[in-house]
């Protein structure tokens, strides 16, 4: 290879990056923080109006509340450290900081497994309410995006790195 081809690729990495990063920040960080908020109070909202139902999903609101920490804490550390290192080049803690990821990304599977189960896989008892119904549905949707959010990361932008 002679030097314009490996300026030519590492340019072509770098806006494929770029892109990558946006629409991680713009379609799953700002979603993730938007929806959570209104999922947990949704949650707690059918557990209290429910609780006596057999099929009240006791628990959901605070697993919310911990999946809100526990996702704020890692979209932190990819906007924070992690991207800005990629865009650097993928210098630097890039290197450990795409590994720390990978393992927190198992982390967040085994949350989405516990989401389902609290949740009922997503499906409402007869007679839900709206308010019900709605928690479902937006479970279901973060559990979709989620699971996305990863895969987008994991096999399109770290391999850029890797």
């Amino acid at each position: 290879m002679n030097g314009q081809t490996i300026g030519a690729a590492s340019e072509t990495r770098a806006q494929t990056a770029e892109v990558l990063i946006a629409l991680v920040l713009q379609r799953y960080h700002a979603v993730h923080r938007q929806e959570l908020a209104t999922l947990e109070r949704l949650a707690q909202k059918v557990e209290q109006a429910r609780r006596q139902h057999p099929a009240c999903p006791h628990g959901l609101a605070a697993f919310l509340a911990e999946l809100t920490r526990d996702l704020e804490q890692h979209m932190q550390k990819e906007e924070n450290v992690l991207f800005p290192a990629l865009l650097a080049g993928g210098v630097g803690c890039a290197p450990f900081a795409l590994r720390r990821m990978r393992v927190e990304h198992g982390d967040h599977r085994t949350q989405l497994a516990r989401l389902s189960m609290l949740a009922n896989d997503f499906v409402c008892p007869s007679g839900a309410d709206e308010i019900w119904q709605g928690l479902y549905a937006g479970c279901a949707k973060l559990h979709e995006d989620l699971t996305e959010h990863i895969r987008v990361e994991e096999e399109e932008l770290f391999p850029l790195f890797e």
